[in-house]
């Protein structure tokens, strides 16, 4: 009974929850940038560079024969996987960066220096105090 009331404790905490949140919406993220990367900007960029379509880019280790499949290194999806990757990860730092200068609390104001007439009556009041 102990270990479920420690698991529940832990599992109700807001770290953990929001974590299940991120993890959710990362992933929703992630389908939304990876749909970007192949329906937007993978054929843009295979048609900059003439016609290419990057999911199809291979190297056939071995051809098919007498009904085995060709084994085949798909180089193209690794490349959108790199593509995919790098856009995720910019787009979270910019986030993040954003989210952080959100957070920053304003710069307290520094006291005004004061003018040299007050500057000279605290001189001459000290004098006189001595």
């Amino acid at each position: 009974m102990k270990i479920i009331k420690e698991f529940r404790e832990f599992a109700i905490k807001g770290n953990v929850m929001d974590l299940a949140v991120a993890v959710i919406i990362g992933g929703a993220f992630g389908k939304i940038i990876t749909s970007f990367v192949n329906d937007v900007l993978m054929p843009f960029i295979g048609m900059l560079l003439g016609g290419v379509n990057f999911a199809s880019l291979k190297a056939v280790l071995k051809r098919a024969s007498d009904g085995t499949a060709a084994a085949t290194l798909n180089y193209g999806a690794f490349i959108q996987a790199v593509i995919d990757f790098l856009l995720i990860a910019a787009v979270i730092f910019l986030m993040v960066k954003i989210l952080n200068s959100l957070k920053r609390e304003p710069a307290k104001e520094k006291e005004p220096e004061p003018s040299t007439q007050e500057k000279l009556l605290t001189e001459i009041r000290d004098l006189l105090k001595k």
